[in-house]
């Protein structure tokens, strides 16, 4: 792996762990075993490591999120999919908690891909929910919007209830939750 590499690795994993402000350059040197000098020549800062870390931390998250969100299935099983995947729950989620640092939403650099992030998420999910009303596969009217948002608050909120209560019991109940809400009703309703 490159240099600049083992730094945007590093600075991913200690802007999850850690936050901005407890991201030092130093500590990102010494996670990626690499010298100052190496740092600074191959980024101007650590704004600038930061921000390459976001980009590639928001890049991953998609291609995992589209993973299960792909075309296989009905739009029921692949939003049950991405919401059953494997994380790592107590961990949380490394985009939505950059959301929870005062120094990255103050730099419109660096919460400009959180942002467009969530909302590609959202987007995808309402594309979805849209593709399963036109083929018939939900049994009631659906706002996609408001569908893709709640699927996104409950993962993001599961995360925060896990890591409270040091379960991933939380997350999974949210889960659970919401795919008993979005399932098509079997027999007659009263």
């Amino acid at each position: 792996m490159s240099t600049p590499d083992r730094l945007v690795e590093a600075t991913q994993e200690l802007l999850w762990e850690r936050g901005y402000v407890g991201t030092s350059p130093k500590a990102i040197q010494q996670l990626a075993g690499a010298g100052q000098g190496s740092m600074y020549h191959h980024f101007t800062g650590k704004p600038d490591l930061a921000l390459a870390a976001i980009l590639r931390t928001a890049a991953e998250l998609r291609a995992t999120a589209e993973q299960a969100l792909g075309d296989g299935g009905t739009a029921y099983e692949r939003i049950s999919a991405y919401l059953s995947r494997e994380r790592d729950v107590l961990r949380g989620c490394p985009v939505g908690r950059l959301t929870m640092d005062p120094d990255v939403m103050a730099s419109e650099e660096l919460r400009a891909p959180v942002d467009e992030t969530i909302g590609w998420l959202r987007g995808r999910l309402a594309e979805i929910v849209q593709e399963g009303l036109d083929r018939g596969e939900f049994d009631r009217p659906l706002a996609p919007d408001e569908i893709a948002a709640t699927v996104v608050a409950t993962v993001q909120g599961g995360y925060v209830l896990a890591r409270a209560s040091g379960s991933a019991a939380a997350f999974d109940a949210g889960v659970g939750g919401l795919l008993t809400l979005l399932a098509p009703r079997t027999g007659p309703t009263a």
